[in-house]
């Protein structure tokens, strides 16, 4: 804690940032919350819920090639002030959305606001480097991760409250609101002069993103390892557990609320207790673990109290291995690259997390156990651990 509190003092900027990341990211959760819930409520079809799950992963991967090379171009704080006014006006027109008929609006919006939010993500990750050192940049993707974790775990369980009792359009206006709050602390973000943009166009600045990643396959097999955490995104298994395994002890929302608030849990705890100890000799052994853990959890699966030993374990490593897995990224690249190598890493991820969301259902469709499902996912992790092994040898 100590050392978190130490690089927040040094760094008026850091402060600012993470400030303005723990506002939104709270605010998100309403929209997101918000959002399913007045689908549900507007009896939209499952193919809609899908759609609007999918487009959660979609705009990264698609925008990616052109996110880079425009962050790579445009001034940082510039960016980051338009960004956020567009997903304070996306969030005005979801105020609007009353039926069925509107459906592809709404889908439109999500697509806008998602895409937003990675490009948003993208400029804060390749400015991180260029404000701190190597040893700072480390403790500042895990102050990151940490404010991801509390914003989730406060986020779904505040939001889920306030729509139940103020309302889906109460829950727009609030992340509106909240969003406003960030556009006004990132008005008066100072940022010390970095160093100017290269005169290329867009479309030279895209192939220059591809011929130096080409150039550099080191960064392509990095890119790769940090997409492993996207073998955490379960979150379609814990549905399925809730709605196949445990309905019968708790409702469907209640198992959903207990398991992913013990995830939430120990996503932040696990961070506090393993970023000291994360370097590049201990990679192979949190990669090992966090996949025995997973083993562990899909094989206490069969009873519903033991299982959450497992759930906590599961999370323990997580954001650990996530912000670990970029700062080795970010080490990697050179300066004028950073947006164009984050913006290609959100992709890979995102389409991890994708392929992830979906092999969980079609296995399960095709009779697989989801117990034995889990633990393929931990095994995962033991083989992309042998893979880090590998790729310290280049």
């Amino acid at each position: 804690m100590k050392r978190y509190a130490q690089v927040l003092s040094s760094y008026a900027a850091l402060r600012r940032l993470s400030t303005i990341q723990l506002i939104c990211y709270f605010g998100a959760w309403f929209s997101h919350m918000a959002i399913y819930t007045l689908l549900i409520e507007l009896h939209a079809p499952v193919w809609a819920l899908s759609a609007a799950a999918a487009l959660t992963f979609l705009p990264s991967m698609l925008l990616a090639p052109f996110s880079g090379a425009i962050i790579d171009k445009v001034d940082t704080k510039r960016l980051m002030l338009g960004l956020t006014i567009i997903e304070i006006v996306t969030v005005f027109f979801l105020l609007f959305i009353d039926s069925l008929e509107m459906l592809w609006w709404l889908l439109a919006l999500i697509f806008i606001r998602m895409g937003v939010g990675s490009i948003y993500f993208q400029t804060e990750m390749s400015l991180l480097p260029k404000l701190l050192g190597n040893d700072d940049l480390k403790i500042a993707n895990e102050i990151h991760s940490i404010i991801w974790s509390i914003s989730y775990a406060l986020g779904m369980a505040v939001a889920g409250f306030y729509i139940h009792y103020f309302g889906t359009t109460s829950a727009f206006i609030a992340d509106m609101l909240l969003y406003c709050v960030g556009f006004y602390l990132l008005l008066g973000l100072k940022l010390p002069r970095l160093t100017l943009r290269e005169s290329f166009s867009i479309q030279e600045m895209i192939v220059g993103g591809f011929l130096y990643l080409k150039a550099h396959p080191k960064l392509m097999h990095l890119i790769f390892l940090h997409a492993s955490v996207g073998l955490s995104a379960y979150d379609a298994l814990i549905a399925l557990l809730a709605d196949y395994e445990y309905k019968h002890i708790l409702s469907i929302p209640l198992v959903m609320g207990f398991i992913n608030a013990s995830r939430a849990v120990s996503l932040v705890a696990g961070q506090f207790i393993l970023g000291r100890w994360m370097n590049q000799k201990t990679l192979f052994d949190a990669l090992v673990l966090q996949g025995v853990s997973i083993i562990v959890w899909g094989l206490l699966q069969h009873d519903f109290y033991w299982s959450f030993l497992g759930v906590v374990f599961c999370g323990l490593f997580t954001t650990t291995l996530w912000s670990y897995t970029y700062t080795l990224l970010q080490y990697e690249t050179h300066e004028a690259y950073y947006g164009r190598v984050v913006a290609y890493n959100d992709m890979v991820f995102m389409g991890m997390s994708t392929l992830v969301s979906l092999l969980i259902g079609v296995l399960f469709e095709r009779g697989m156990a989801l117990w034995m499902i889990t633990c393929c996912l931990g095994a995962g992790f033991i083989a992309f651990g042998f893979y880090w092994r590998w790729i310290q040898r280049l």
